[in-house]
């Protein structure tokens, strides 16, 4: 990755619910309009697709640059490079992309391709399909000049090796096992456009692919109304079509925030209590109006607005 050639101050300021990590360029004119968020604490990512927004650059490039931040980084556990494997130790990986026109492309089940949702870009501007998966995905992601990595780093290793003594799948409330960053942005031309990739939950069983790759349920985008991205556990959100529910909830009048909180509640209201899991979501309206919600409390996303990049806790059922 390449050094940023700019200078930031970091400071933190409490400010209603929202814990706001600014992160505010010296000598760069941001674009007022712009907007970019993400799930999760991804600072860099985030602060990257914002930057690049301000630039000019458009929504769906700098969602898609944005989340290779996290892609690329080994400390990510659910993310490309150094995601946690599955039960038989090979790491896989999904994603998918949306753009402003309705266009979308993913990939499933990819191995050794860290920037896979770069590559589901690729499957939706160069093929006439929207998803690839599994070694169909890989073959075009070498045709396309992709280097293979092994995805396995040695902690992720390690991590495996050690559940593989006890072989209990448990899902974690919040970190270690959230399994995605998805990202919307908002370009100077007001579209919106998204990004969400994952390396899926730890330990799966391998072939499982959740929500994140999945158009409607980790992703969705109308540009005459918005966007959503979701995080968590995936099989609860493909249950509702989540992503796609909370656009329509914004088409109907409701406020991002709201939305977030209707979707999230109709898991909710199926589920037993006792039956603990995290899902969230993170919305954007086409005036750029932000919002979010999670059924556990604990998760928090990333909001880049007005050359400032603020981490924000969300609200929660429980």
């Amino acid at each position: 990755m390449k050094r940023r050639n700019f200078i930031f101050d970091i400071f933190s300021i409490s400010l209603m619910s929202s814990l706001s990590t600014r992160l505010k360029a010296k000598n760069f004119n941001f674009t007022p309009m712009v907007r970019s968020i993400s799930t999760w604490k991804t600072t860099e990512a985030n602060l990257k697709a914002g930057l690049l927004l301000d630039k000019g650059i458009d929504g769906l490039t700098a969602a898609v640059e944005g989340v290779a931040v996290e892609e690329e980084n080994p400390k990510n556990t659910t993310v490309g490079f150094g995601g946690a494997p599955d039960r038989t130790g090979k790491v896989t990986l999904d994603a998918c992309v949306m753009n402003h026109l309705g266009d979308c492309g993913a990939v499933v089940a990819v191995e050794n391709i860290v920037n896979v949702a770069r590559l589901a870009k690729d499957v939706m501007e160069k093929t006439p399909h929207v998803m690839l998966a599994g070694k169909g995905a890989h073959d075009f992601a070498i045709s396309e000049g992709y280097k293979q990595t092994d995805l396995l780093t040695e902690k992720s290793k390690e991590d495996w090796k050690k559940w593989l003594e006890s072989e209990q799948y448990k899902p974690i409330i919040n970190i270690e096992n959230h399994d995605t960053i998805g990202m919307l942005c908002l370009d100077k031309n007001k579209n919106i456009s998204g990004a969400c990739t994952t390396s899926g939950l730890a330990y799966k069983m391998r072939g499982r692919v959740g929500d994140s790759p999945i158009i409607g349920s980790g992703l969705f985008i109308d540009n005459k109304v918005g966007g959503a991205v979701a995080t968590g556990l995936g099989e609860e959100v493909l249950k509702t079509v989540g992503s796609f529910l909370v656009v329509e909830l914004m088409r109907q009048g409701k406020s991002p925030h709201e939305a977030c909180e209707a979707a999230v509640k109709r898991i909710v209201s199926s589920n037993s209590q006792e039956n603990k899991f995290q899902v969230a979501y993170i919305a954007m309206n086409k005036d750029g109006d932000v919002g979010s919600y999670s059924i556990e409390p604990g998760f928090t996303y990333m909001d880049y607005f007005k050359g400032e990049n603020k981490e924000k806790i969300t609200e929660s059922a429980f």
